[in-house]
């Protein structure tokens, strides 16, 4: 079957959602990077709820894991989701790691927290730690402008790198472009450049004058990836391995060159393809997310990798404070800041592209981690999936801090 216009739209917004926020053809979308994830954070004008002196985060005891079992079970049953897996931590009150349903559905085998995953657009998280390192390097700086390190963007000479780490650049995303999606679909083996993916984003005029408004771009993250690389002075993938995934201790978290996909993987499933029919797109080629979703991990590494990126283990104190400033936020200050959002209070990113969805985030005044890992990205009624899954769990042990995405 052929989309309609309006279908094509809906699938790339979702790839945006690589990150929030996604990567993929889109979160927070991306075709498949951003859950559709977040395809674009969206603050709510609703108040945010009261603090409660008398809340805290529970103990994990066998009667809470019972309510997490169950909100998490019920979500599976409303999104149909194949497969998912849950981790949940704070000091001193116990640990709740969970996996559900199957890894594959042609063998039936069982969903499994030591399976590799791919993460989407949390992928922009290591992208922006990167240049964040070159910022306290003084290799680079927030507010150079990209046309010092990439020729021929629109607006280069206004648009600096703190709007293309916060999505406010004005920049069409390339995900959400139609022959990207026919390219992509038509051939999901496909090796693209970084080149090519711009191509697809300057074919269109800017959006909106960079700082003028937040949208969800994964074109932003390729061009930082390409300014990583230039002040650098090696290939992306090579500087997060030994600037970013090493130091935060990482063991299974990979930035791929191409289809391989390390073992033992849980197969993904997406509704994002030529056809317009679920499809496996395990061994697709991510290279078409790049430094805004290719890279993979497992939930330990997740799990780990939350604390490091919201409390700013590898950046100077004063390039963290920088990193989690909210142009405009909405309310408890929820909103997106340099590769890393606020959602309730919840510090972190979510990802999404075609089989895939991931959430990553960290709640400070708790110290509590909370990592969702899942094999479709295919939307429900109900909402995208990997918030569907935050929004569940936190309700159970956060109540004063429900997480939710506008919108998803």
């Amino acid at each position: 079957m052929r989309y309609s216009s309006s279908r094509r739209r809906r699938v790339c917004a979702g790839v945006a959602a690589l990150g929030i926020f996604a990567a993929p053809l889109g979160a927070g979308t991306a075709l498949a990077t951003e859950p559709p994830g977040p395809a674009a954070f969206v603050t709510s004008s609703a108040p945010a709820p009261a603090a409660s002196a008398d809340t805290e985060f529970p103990e994990l005891t066998p009667a809470v894991a019972a309510k997490l079992d169950k909100a998490v079970q019920d979500v599976m049953r409303e999104a149909a989701v194949p497969g998912v897996m849950v981790a949940l931590s704070a000091p001193g009150k116990g640990t709740y790691i969970r996996s559900f349903g199957v890894a594959d559905k042609e063998t039936g085998a069982s969903m499994s927290p030591g399976l590799y995953m791919r993460i989407g657009s949390e992928t922009k998280t290591f992208t922006v730690t990167a240049v964040l390192e070159l910022v306290d390097e003084g290799k680079v700086g927030l507010d150079d402008p990209i046309s010092e390190y990439v020729a021929g963007v629109p607006n280069g000479d206004k648009i600096t790198l703190r709007d293309l780490a916060n999505m406010r650049s004005g920049l069409f995303s390339y995900t959400a472009d139609e022959d990207f999606f026919t390219a992509l679909t038509s051939n999901p083996d496909r090796q693209f450049t970084p080149q090519e993916l711009l191509d697809y984003s300057f074919a269109h005029p800017v959006e909106f004058q960079p700082g003028e408004s937040f949208q969800y771009s994964n074109t932003n993250t390729v061009l930082l990836g390409l300014v990583v690389e230039k002040a650098g002075g090696m290939p992306l993938d090579e500087y997060i391995q030994e600037n970013v995934v090493e130091p935060a201790g990482l063991r299974h978290t990979v930035f791929p060159t191409d289809a391989a996909f390390p073992r033992p993987h849980a197969h993904g499933y997406t509704e994002q393809t030529a056809s317009g029919d679920v499809e496996d797109a395990t061994d697709w080629n991510p290279s078409w997310g790049w430094a805004a979703g290719a890279m993979i991990s497992n939930l330990q590494d997740m799990r780990t990798w939350a604390k490091v990126v919201a409390t700013g283990t590898l950046l100077t104190a004063e390039t963290q404070a920088e990193r989690l400033e909210i142009p405009q936020p909405g309310p408890g200050g929820s909103g997106y800041g340099l590769g890393i959002f606020n959602a309730q209070g919840w510090i972190g990113h979510n990802g999404s592209l075609p089989g895939y969805q991931s959430l990553t985030i960290y709640l400070p005044e708790e110290e509590a981690t909370l990592v969702v890992l899942l094999n479709t990205d295919i939307t429900s009624d109900a909402g995208t999936p990997s918030t569907l899954f935050g929004k569940a769990v936190t309700e159970v042990v956060t109540p004063d801090h429900v997480f939710a995405i506008p919108g998803q």
